[in-house]
């Protein structure tokens, strides 16, 4: 079997990101790749990156060194089998124009499309090429945007709960400029959660502190038992986070923006978080994803996925999760814009606070060609 061509798509929503009434919405634009093969296979991936510059770089022509050229063309012609041999050629060979960013994002979608084409070829479910499902069902959090008073916040948790949740992350949108009113959201939060039901906070980096100033923000949500602080610092400061992680009980979480096996080793083990976030579209795909959780079970950290885009990344996340040796939770973007909630034919349902692993050959899920040909952005 051969790669005979790869696509970038690019999606438009009819609204931006951020919260719409009551509830977030994701990016204004989003990524999906399509990799066709002489089989007739196809397999999909979707990419949490800057879609327009994700497509230049899938597409741009060749200069003849074999060192400039589009990731597509170095990709046509290759085996989708060959997983770890066509990481590295796609690797190497963007080494003077990538190593990180949207090349790496680009080299990931390709990754997860060929797993997703060897399912499909072997009817075989992701997780079984992983090497086999330790579970199911994977507890899921509702991932969403802070609001911007307590009342909002208490207004939003029990919704939350409403649907079946056990578990919710709130992050950016309204924290992050003031402590004290931070402290005040994750009090409401907790408050509509109660004891029994995990909060999540994710602190937004984009915000610059100081490590001082890190801890004491920590330590004004302390007393309202967070489960993890995730990306508290800027995803480059490894000595930041290891400062922080070391002055707080609180689980510390990073990663989403790492990629690379050698970017998580300097997470890991200059950085000291406790809880290692891979994202399937942005590491480096399940080449990388795999040798992350070795490394993080080396070291005795735990390992939860970052997914904030739609299910088809969801549904990638899920396989990763059920061939962990220890599972913490999926992550679910409960977005209510109609890209989210309609790029797969049949949408993910959390049950009871759990998510089940799809079981069908590949990812497991139907791209809805429909929703693809209705919000394709129209010069893309």
């Amino acid at each position: 079997m051969k790669i005979t061509q790869i696509e970038a798509i690019i999606l438009e929503s009819p609204r931006g990101y951020g919260l719409h009434g009551g509830e977030a919405s994701g990016p204004k634009y989003r990524s999906l790749l399509r990799v066709s093969t002489d089989a007739g296979i196809e397999g999909w991936a979707e990419i949490e990156t800057q879609p327009h510059a994700l497509k230049a770089v899938i597409e741009a022509p060749g200069d003849g060194t074999g060192f400039f050229d589009g990731i597509g063309s170095l990709a046509v012609g290759e085996d989708p089998f060959e997983t770890e041999r066509l990481w590295t050629k796609l690797f190497n060979h963007t080494m003077y124009y990538g190593r990180r960013g949207v090349v790496l994002q680009a080299i990931s979608g390709i990754d997860i499309a060929c797993y997703d084409i060897m399912g499909k070829a072997l009817d075989k479910p992701i997780h079984a090429l992983l090497g086999g499902a330790r579970r199911r069902q994977v507890p899921a959090y509702a991932s969403t945007l802070f609001r911007d008073t307590p009342q909002a916040m208490k207004e939003a948790a029990q919704r939350y709960i409403d649907s079946g949740f056990t578990a919710v992350k709130f992050g950016w949108g309204g924290f992050g400029r003031d402590r004290h009113k931070d402290a005040a959201l994750v009090q409401a939060a907790r408050e509509s959660l109660g004891k029994d039901r995990v909060l999540m906070v994710d602190a937004g980096w984009i915000y610059p502190r100081s490590v001082e100033e890190t801890i004491s923000m920590i330590q004004a949500i302390e007393p309202f038992d967070p489960f993890w602080v995730e990306e508290p610092c800027h995803p480059e400061d490894y000595a930041a986070y290891k400062a922080v992680a070391e002055a707080t009980p609180i689980r510390i979480a990073a990663g989403e923006q790492e990629g690379t096996v050698w970017g998580f080793e300097h997470l890991i083990r200059e950085g000291g978080v406790d809880v290692v976030q891979p994202d399937l579209s942005r590491c480096g795909g399940f080449t990388v994803a795999r040798q992350v959780v070795a490394l993080a079970e080396a070291a005795g950290r735990s390992l939860c996925p970052h997914a904030w885009q739609s299910d088809l990344l969801t549904a990638a996340s899920l396989h990763l999760n059920a061939v962990l040796p220890e599972v913490l939770f999926q992550e679910y973007n409960v977005c209510d814009d109609p890209i989210s909630r309609s790029l797969c034919r049949t949408p993910l349902q959390c049950v009871d606070g759990l998510l089940a692993v799809p079981e069908g050959p590949g990812l497991g899920v139907e791209v809805n060609e429909e929703t693809v040909a209705r919000f394709r952005a129209a010069d893309a």
